[in-house]
C-alpha cells in the first residue's frame, strides 16, 4: 500500500457509500493505519435496518453510531454542505 500511495501522491481520501457498518468502516480504519488523512462525508453514506438478539436496530442509529466512532479517531466526519463549502 505505501508503495501504490507514494507513487500516485496521495495521501488524503474522502471516503462516502454503503454501508456505514460495512465497507464505510473498514475503509477508513484501514486507510487510517496505513497513514491516510481521511474525511467521511457522513449524509453520502448509508446504513440500513438491522437485528441482533431480539434487538431491532434502526438503520439511524447504526449510522450515528459508526460515525461516531470513526470521528473519534479515523476521520473528520463531515457533511457534503460542509465539504463542499472548503
Amino acid at each position: 500500500m505505501e508503495l501504490f500511495r507514494g507513487s500516485l501522491g496521495v495521501n488524503k481520501l474522502v471516503i462516502v457509500g454503503a454501508m456505514s457498518h460495512m465497507c464505510i468502516d473498514a475503509i477508513t480504519r484501514a486507510a487510517s493505519d496505513f497513514g491516510y488523512e481521511n474525511t467521511v462525508i457522513h449524509d453520502a453514506c448509508a446504513s440500513r435496518d438491522m437485528y441482533f438478539n431480539g434487538v431491532d436496530v434502526p438503520a439511524a442509529h447504526i449510522h450515528a453510531a459508526y460515525m461516531a466512532a470513526l470521528q473519534f479517531a479515523y476521520a473528520e466526519v463531515i457533511s457534503a454542505d460542509e465539504y463542499l463549502a472548503k
